[in-house]
């Protein structure tokens, strides 16, 4: 029986690479007074529910799927929080 789990996924710039967004909002925030800001890098966040028979099948899945679309390992570094969610009890 497969199992329901939520999934959290972070992908960010790789250290090496430049992040011209991350520059532009540095420069925005010092510019509105926020002077203790210093290496700002933008990223993007990726919420997702899917069915796997097990925790172990749900992150290999995940991997695959950072890999393939959601990051681009060239120049992306990625990692995920994977939750259970609970089935829901249904009142007879």
């Amino acid at each position: 029986m497969a199992i329901q789990f939520k999934a959290r996924i972070y992908v960010t710039l790789r250290p090496s690479v430049l992040d011209p967004a991350g520059v532009a909002v540095q420069s925005g925030l010092h510019q509105l007074g926020y002077d203790s800001v210093e290496g700002v890098r933008i990223g993007k966040y990726i919420e997702l529910q899917l069915s796997a028979e097990n925790q172990t099948a749900a992150e290999a899945q995940l991997d695959q799927m950072c890999d393939r679309l959601l990051a681009n390992p060239v120049i992306e570094n990625y990692c995920f929080e994977l939750d259970e969610v609970p089935a829901l009890a249904v009142d007879r």
